[in-house]
């Protein structure tokens, strides 16, 4: 009688463990329900948009809500601001789970842990262009993916160029011909850095090297042989009065627009931000790729590009990857892009006639991205703008050759990073 009983209350014991291991348990420890998704559902998540941009974000949250039972709570904050809004309130109950950032942001915020890196599918990687997506990798990790991506192009006046170049020397001739009597014929804002910098990488020039996702911040290539050329390329421009002095400096943005918008300039180097300022003024005007360089290559501009990211402070970091998966997908992103006019790096969008035909600009954005360079997103950036704007800006005035001022520029950013970064 003892043996049986002794064997009963054997298999009662076996049946509690086996219990134990069963569906409930892969609900408490956060593995996947019946249906697929992950459990222990929040009831909400908190994303911080853009400012003025959270009419995208509406309709979206809404639909995510509906598939998924959890309310997204968004609030704007000025895309500049992100790192600082993070810093007051991310280990509070004001943190959000997922966050919108430009991608130079990607360094400083992976420094400090604010965002966690991802792992996504390729299915899902693959709908992005290769650049955006490198543009949102740190150190060989992927930290966000593509909102939406700028970078300058060929803004010209309908009514002043018949047919897109398809060169610079072409456009230089032309802007020979037509610059007199305060008419001009290209303009572009080359003595700030950001702009000129499509000149320099494309004749071989580099901020920093890359490889393998990494950035070497001690290999500097602003000052090398195809560096001097680029100077030199820009400076020719410049001493043959075909820039006016008026584009040197603080105010040349707005010398520049104000030219192109009077109809005194028949094309501009410009980028999507100035879009909507030039339809205002009632300029006709059309969007192209940047033309070749003289040596046949692409100028290839600092690309931008913003993306979503999941913090560190959240709770829920499973859910919240699966909201930035669900945002930037096609549907989402194009809807975005009808009322925000933010350009999604999407491989269907530029490979869709359509889109193309009925989106000039969008289209000629991301075709010239094809050719940009991700800006470097490493904290050493920011060394690099005064002293190439400085040593650009004494070249063009005159004061220096192209060699000598590319060389103390590149010494002052390597003393830049040494004093800001311990050399890093």
């Amino acid at each position: 009688m003892k043996k049986a009983l002794s064997i009963f209350m054997m298999f009662v014991l076996l049946l509690g463990v086996l219990a134990a291991c069963g569906p409930k348990e892969v609900a408490d420890t956060g593995g996947e329900t019946k249906d697929g998704e992950a459990a222990n559902k929040p009831e909400k998540l908190i994303v911080w948009e853009d400012q003025d941009k959270g009419v995208a974000l509406e309709e979206a949250a809404k639909k995510f809500e509906e598939e998924h039972g959890i309310k997204i709570e968004f609030k704007e904050f000025n895309i500049t601001k992100m790192q600082e809004n993070l810093a007051l309130d991310g280990n509070t109950d004001k943190a959000p789970d997922v966050v919108t950032m430009s991608h130079d942001g990607v360094g400083p915020s992976v420094v400090k842990g604010y965002i966690k890196d991802l792992e996504v599918s390729d299915e899902i990687l693959g709908q992005f262009t290769d650049s955006s997506v490198d543009a949102l990798t740190y150190e060989g990790k992927l930290y966000g993916l593509p909102k939406a991506t700028e970078t300058p192009v060929f803004i010209y006046n309908k009514s002043l160029i018949k047919q897109v170049p398809a060169t610079m020397d072409e456009v230089y001739e032309f802007s020979k011909t037509v610059t007199k009597d305060g008419n001009y014929g290209f303009l572009a804002i080359w003595d700030d850095f950001y702009h000129a910098h499509g000149v320099f990488a494309g004749f071989g020039g580099y901020t920093f090297s890359e490889k393998d996702g990494n950035t070497d911040v001690t290999d500097i290539g602003l000052n090398n042989d195809a560096s001097v050329e680029a100077l030199e390329y820009i400076n020719k421009w410049y001493a043959e009065g075909l820039f006016p002095r008026g584009i040197i400096g603080e105010k040349s943005n707005d010398q520049m627009n104000g030219l192109f918008k009077e109809g005194k300039a028949a094309a501009v180097q410009n980028g999507p931000w100035a879009f909507k300022d030039y339809k205002d003024a009632g300029v006709d005007f059309g969007v192209a790729s940047m033309p070749k360089l003289p040596n046949g290559e692409s100028i290839k501009t600092y690309m931008g590009v913003k993306g979503w990211f999941v913090t560190n402070f959240s709770k829920n970091e499973d859910w919240a990857q699966k909201f930035v998966e669900f945002i930037t997908n096609e549907d989402n992103a194009t809807k975005r892009f009808e009322l925000t006019g933010e350009i999604p790096p999407l491989k269907s969008l530029m490979e869709d006639p359509e889109f193309v035909k009925a989106n000039e600009g969008a289209a000629a954005v991301m075709e010239q991205s094809q050719n940009a360079v991700p800006m470097p997103s490493v904290p050493e950036m920011a060394e690099v703008w005064d002293p190439m704007k400085n040593g650009v800006q004494t070249v063009i005035t005159g004061k220096a050759e192209a060699k000598k001022a590319l060389d103390q520029a590149v010494e002052q950013i390597k003393q830049n990073i040494e004093a800001n970064h311990g050399g890093n």
